[in-house]
């Protein structure tokens, strides 16, 4: 494909010498050029199909690094990625060793902040805003805000902070979408915000009287604006931004690049903190993700579609647990295609509630429903309950209430990098008293797990990967079937065989523990994998394992792809420390080790983490050594 534009565009500045009709035609190389690339390799494409004109306005008005850029969320830079000199590595976007697919500090220095979650944008060009105040820099912070993110509390609270007099302009995207439909009343307060057309003529009069009063030093322009501002209010009134003491302007097509620069400039030449409300269509020039946004927010790379996966067998089994108990609601936070609950939200409309990007609200939120009888499902991928984690302990565990989390995404997860790793939810949930923990391993045992939750008399985490089911775990430790399983602990070792070597791990990485388990017998050593599905209670699940540890010497590693500092093999081993059976055993943990993880290399995402096959392989033929000598 021929992009005769995009191919002289090598850094932001030679954007600035573009004429209008150039900047058009780079725009529609730039949305040809990330429909193939995006759709060849996997990506989020639709929400950078939407903000092509508004990131090249931005770099031919703005000087970055000088200014500062902050992307929310971050998963719509690519066009900023390709204008910042990075088109040559793009095709390695998402790989390991290439572009991470979110704005990175270490990755350019045009990536003044890097981004993962929402609602933090405009915080952290607070900040920058403020640094820039207290040095003496003319440079601009620029927060580049989808409405979605408006549901999160923390763009609120920001807001709330904002001043007047600082360099910083706040970009407001409107396309009513998150991942999801966008909900809430801000959302739909917001669809009527405007500028009229009859204010947009009074103020451009306005400013031509002004210009010619002779300008008698900054007391009295400062009255004037202020007079205008009051005449502006009574005609027209106010809107929420402007009652925040910013100055709004808007909205204006987001496809239009012209109109968009003028907005740009406008807001310059103001002088004082600007917000501008811009309107884009996600998946903008290209058919089926106008038609779908949501499907085209991340798609795979070509030829590897998704298959069923754990997100979508919990929301079939919760729409069908539904139909047969009238208390249970499903709770999400605008991720009801992530989470697999659109199916619930078709069936059982007036028990589904999209909370929006508000984590907090939706655990604390779950806890009023079920303090009055009802049992909530609340669905929320693993680095996003993060947030919620003061609700957790505070609004469910301390009163002991039934909310049942599906910790979705739990584990480590190759494509959106550290940023989206379910890797800390174990040990910040194993520390909460009254919480119970499965970790299926099958879709059977998820089944399972969930009707056990809903049996519970107290908070219950259920985590589940972003996958389908593993062929060999099916096949280990369920060789007649999981469907009336209960969760609980699995062997593929007989009860009193003697063994070299014990692997006690849970979830998807018991693939990799299986495979270490083939070598090492292959290398005459006599090894078994122990597959946990419940992790806590501890002394319950304590209990089991002595049931079904081998007696003698052998070694036990405790294996997970979770962070190991409060994890589940540090939690185990010391509750399994002090039992007789423990004795002579040479105890070894294999997790996360105090690291964010990052693939470096094209190498799976368990071996970038040190906790692969050949990691555990290696462990134990390290211990195995030790006993010898």
């Amino acid at each position: 494909m021929s992009y005769p534009i995009l191919d002289t565009i090598h850094s932001p500045a030679d954007l600035k010498a573009l004429s209008a009709e150039q900047v058009s035609a780079l725009a529609d190389e730039i949305r040809a050029y990330l429909i193939h690339e995006v759709t060849a390799h996997g990506g989020h494409l639709a929400s950078n199909l939407g903000v092509i004109e508004l990131t090249l306005a931005l770099h031919r008005v703005f000087t970055t690094p000088h200014d500062h850029i902050i992307f929310d969320v971050g998963h719509q830079c690519y066009v900023h990625k390709l204008l910042t000199g990075r088109r040559d590595r793009f095709p390695t976007l998402r790989q390991g060793g290439g572009l991470s697919g979110f704005t990175l500090r270490t990755e350019s220095e045009h990536d003044c902040f890097g981004a993962g979650h929402s609602s933090t944008s405009l915080s952290a060009a607070l900040g920058f805003a403020q640094a820039d105040r207290l040095r003496g820099s003319d440079a601009y912070s620029i927060a580049v805000i989808g409405d979605g993110a408006f549901t999160g509390g923390m763009i609120h609270e920001a807001l709330n902070n904002c001043e007047k007099n600082l360099r910083l302009i706040i970009i407001l995207n409107e396309n009513e979408m998150s991942i999801s439909k966008n909900t809430g009343r801000f959302a739909k307060n917001l669809a009527r915000l405007r500028t009229s057309g009859g204010y947009i003529r009074t103020k451009r009069a306005t400013r031509n009287i002004i210009s010619h009063i002779p300008l008698i030093g900054p007391a009295l322009f400062r009255g004037i604006r202020d007079i205008k501002q009051t005449i502006k209010n009574m005609v027209y009134s106010s809107n929420y931004f402007e009652d925040l003491g910013l100055y709004y302007l808007g909205p204006v097509d987001g496809h239009d690049s012209e109109a968009l620069e003028i907005l740009l400039r406008e807001a310059i030449a103001a002088g004082q903190s600007a917000i501008i409300h811009v309107k884009t269509q996600k998946g903008h020039g290209y058919a089926p993700a106008e038609q779908s946004p949501s499907a085209f927010h991340a798609i795979p790379p070509a030829g590897k579609q998704a298959a069923h996966n754990f997100s979508a067998e919990f929301g079939h089994t919760l729409t069908k647990l539904a139909a047969e108990d009238a208390r249970i609601c499903a709770i999400t936070a605008a991720m009801s295609e992530g989470t697999g609950l659109e199916e619930f939200r078709r069936a059982h409309t007036n028990r589904f509630f999209d909370v929006g990007i508000a984590e907090e609200h939706a655990v604390t939120f779950a806890a009023g429903l079920a303090a009055h009888g009802m049992r909530p499902f609340c669905a929320i991928y693993s680095t996003f309950l993060q947030r919620g984690y003061d609700s957790i302990i505070h609004d469910v565990a301390l009163q002991k209430l039934p909310v049942i989390f599906g910790v979705d995404r739990a584990g480590l997860n190759a494509g959106d990098g550290a940023t989206h790793h379910g890797i800390f939810d174990v040990a910040f949930l194993a520390q909460i008293p009254n919480m119970t923990i499965y970790t299926p391993a099958t879709f059977g045992a998820l089944r399972s797990a969930m009707h056990a939750a809903l049996a519970a008399d107290g908070p219950v985490a259920i985590r589940y990967p972003n996958a389908g089911e593993s062929p060999a775990i099916r096949a280990a430790f369920y060789p007649e079937g999981d469907s009336e399983a209960s969760p609980a602990l699995r062997c593929d070792y007989a009860d009193g065989e003697e063994l070299d070597a014990v692997i006690i791990c849970h979830g998807r990485i018991a693939a990799e523990a299986l495979a270490a388990e083939s070598a090492l017998s292959a290398q005459g050593l006599r090894c078994g994998v122990m597959l946990l599905e419940l992790i806590k209670p501890f002394n319950r699940v304590a209990d089991l394992i002595e049931a079904k540890l081998p007696r003698g010497e052998a070694v036990v590693l405790f294996l997970e792809e979770e962070i190991r500092a409060g994890g589940m093999g540090m939690l185990l081993t010391d509750q399994l420390s002090q039992r007789s059976i423990m004795q002579n055993k040479q105890i070894r943990i294999l997790a996360v080790d105090d690291h964010f993880v990052q693939r470096d290399r094209d190498i799976s995402i368990f071996a970038a983490a040190g906790v692969d096959r050949d990691a555990i392989i290696q462990e134990i033929l390290a211990a195995a050594e030790e006993k010898k000598a």
